[in-house]
């Protein structure tokens, strides 16, 4: 029965994974995003090729911590660089067109910097789509609802893992989460808004991918309550 519950919800993680990511690039497409792609926690560079090639990017730059990852990035042609998304990045003033990150500012600790850096490496006029876990999904109430830590928040700790949820995927499962890897702030689509507002950008889309136990595209019609939330911002001209 565990394992039948594991599937299932793996499948549905990996169905609003996939629309998450056509949420980008539709937000990309939508609000003008081309020209000098950043993105923010790259991974291996493969989700980042997929998004910049959606819009035509004329370069590709990344932040990658993970030296393995790093190294994969840069075999796929993205300019990656180690840096600290909790620290001010080592890039100039109005040096990209766009920022993308995706599930990322979840695992920071100091989500004004990251906001207020992705603004200050933004041309005026350019555009930040940022992709998280919603602490409003409608499992993660579920969670709530029978006592259980939400399933956004099963990672809070580096040595147990999942932490106070038996319902995650993730049961069972043998991991040492490193820092880069445990979640410290969980948003909702009002006080992502509200970040991104806060720090001088114009808000033009949230977005949402996923929505438990129905199909993963119904997040769109609905994204307060939906698995992942994509914000699309703009930073304003003079």
């Amino acid at each position: 029965m565990r394992n039948l519950v594991k599937r299932f919800g793996l499948r549905l993680y990996t169905r609003a994974e996939r629309v998450n990511v056509e949420n980008i690039k539709r937000a990309l497409r939508e609000y003008g995003g081309q020209g000098r792609i950043l993105d923010l926690g790259c991974g291996d560079g493969a989700t980042t090729v997929e998004i910049s090639g959606s819009v035509g990017a004329t370069s590709i730059t990344g932040i990658e911590r993970h030296d393995a990852s790093r190294a994969a990035a840069r075999v796929r042609g993205i300019d990656a660089i180690d840096a600290d998304l909790d620290q001010a990045l080592p890039l100039s003033e109005g040096s990209f067109d766009v920022v993308v990150s995706n599930q990322v500012i979840e695992h920071l600790s100091d989500t004004d910097r990251f906001v207020a850096e992705i603004h200050r490496v933004l041309v005026p006029g350019g555009l930040a789509v940022v992709s998280t876990e919603n602490m409003a999904s409608w499992h993660n109430i579920a969670a709530l609802v029978l006592g259980f830590a939400p399933f956004s928040a099963n990672n809070y700790s580096n040595t147990v893992y999942p932490l106070g949820n038996p319902l995650s995927i993730h049961q069972g499962d043998v991991l040492a989460l490193h820092d880069g890897m445990v979640h410290r702030r969980i948003f909702t689509t009002t006080s992502l808004r509200a970040l991104f507002t806060g720090h001088g950008f114009d808000v033009r889309a949230v977005l949402g991918a996923g929505y438990h136990p129905l199909p993963p595209a119904f997040g769109r019609a609905e994204p307060r309550h939906a698995h992942f939330i994509t914000i699309a911002a703009m930073k304003p001209l003079p």
